[in-house]
């Protein structure tokens, strides 16, 4: 999804995924990108569930609460991690958005580590990660585990 959202249903219920695309599709320099937040924003209809899927996080701010969540990666949680700190995070914040769950004015961001590298094949006291997110509102109980 680049640019685009597609809405699903469960039920009732309809939700939709958005994906920005890419902040820095070109190197450069200067390093450009291919994101419209604007025009991708307009596609989902307001009042409506929507999950932001944007590979660099350095969007979070600009997102405003029209998204429940955004979903990220990029910075693989800095990859290289030594005495508890990421020298190198390939973000204009630093170590603000490299890993975790973020919440900033009652919106929330999740950055992944994810399974790769970036650049540098290596990974240094960061362990890679597949996250399961669970989507539901208070109301509706978590599953439970068999």
């Amino acid at each position: 999804l680049a640019n685009s959202a597609v809405a699903f249903s469960l039920g009732d219920h309809r939700f939709w995924i958005a994906g920005l695309g890419d902040q820095m599709a070109r190197l450069g320099p200067p390093i450009t990108g291919v994101d419209d937040l604007p025009a991708l924003t307009a596609q989902v209809p307001a009042g409506e569930p929507a999950l932001l899927l944007a590979h660099e996080p350095d969007i979070f701010p600009e997102v405003g609460d029209r998204f429940a969540v955004t979903l990220s990666g990029h910075t693989h949680a800095g990859q290289i991690k030594i005495a508890g700190r990421t020298p190198v995070v390939p973000s204009r914040f630093g170590s603000r958005y490299v890993y975790g769950h973020v919440v900033e004015d009652g919106r929330h961001l999740i950055v992944s580590a994810g399974l790769g590298t970036s650049m540098v094949p290596i990974r240094l006291g960061t362990r890679p990660e597949i996250v399961e997110l669970v989507l539901g509102s208070e109301a509706t109980p978590p599953p439970k585990d068999d």
